[in-house]
């Protein structure tokens, strides 16, 4: 049974601003779709409306969890995450005055997670050691790429790069690919980084002023289009 996420001619703004017009995209099960876009096209938008933070106006938006449809417009953020559909948000959403394990601990605050708290804190560990290491400290005082290790399991990763130095940048998408692999998640990763994404996306869309203005069935497909060697290649 599978974890799929399908979006039809999604539109959603804020007030009277539109940000995302008629959005059709599908994240199927297991694979990992690159949502590629620069600053202010809507990227984040599209992640808020998935996760209830912003109600579309007009469209569809359906997650299949384990086989099971359910239609996510109108469903709280609570329940949504409940059907198992995570985050890891732009930039580092940390309490930093809490160590390192404390951290780790609120992401088991929800009633369905506590069940399982020991296991999923071996395994955070067993993904990153450097975290088992530093479980005392306070995440204040860690540095930027260490911090990000501390973002809990994910479906929907937004802008992992952000203010990550160049040889972190390249590891975390790496970690991505291998939790992806080792644990069949299907991940949605929105990310500006072009030649990051596209080493272990799947398959990949542009987003330009809030519409898709590309959709490409894999990797080579997105490297070899006319819009992408402008935009991101400067070719």
């Amino acid at each position: 049974m599978g974890n799929s996420i399908t979006i039809r001619n999604l539109s959603a703004g804020y007030g009277a601003v539109r940000v995302l017009e008629d959005v059709s995209l599908d994240v199927p099960s297991g694979q990992t779709v690159a949502l590629l876009g620069t600053n202010g096209n809507g990227k984040s938008t599209l992640i808020k409306c998935i996760l209830g933070f912003v109600t579309p106006s007009s469209g569809e938006l359906v997650a299949e969890i384990d086989g099971e449809r359910h239609n996510l417009i109108g469903r709280s953020t609570e329940e949504i995450i409940d059907l198992g559909i995570g985050v890891v948000p732009e930039g580092r959403r940390l309490f930093p005055k809490l160590s390192v394990e404390e951290n780790l601990l609120l992401g088991a605050y929800r009633r369905t997670a506590r069940a399982e708290l020991k296991r999923n804190l071996a395994f955070c560990y067993e993904c990153f050691p450097r975290l088992a290491e530093r479980k005392a400290q306070l995440t204040g005082s860690m540095s930027g790429g260490e911090q990000q290790m501390v973002a809990p399991k994910i479906l929907l990763i937004d802008e992992p790069s952000v203010g990550l130095a160049p040889i972190l940048v390249s590891r975390t998408i790496d970690k991505i690919k291998e939790l992806k692999d080792n644990y069949q998640l299907t991940v949605l990763m929105a990310e500006q980084n072009f030649n990051q994404a596209i080493r272990i996306a799947d398959r990949g869309y542009i987003i330009v002023h809030g519409k898709i203005v590309f959709s490409g069935e894999d990797a080579a497909a997105l490297s070899n289009n006319d819009l992408v060697r402008k935009l991101y290649l400067g070719i």
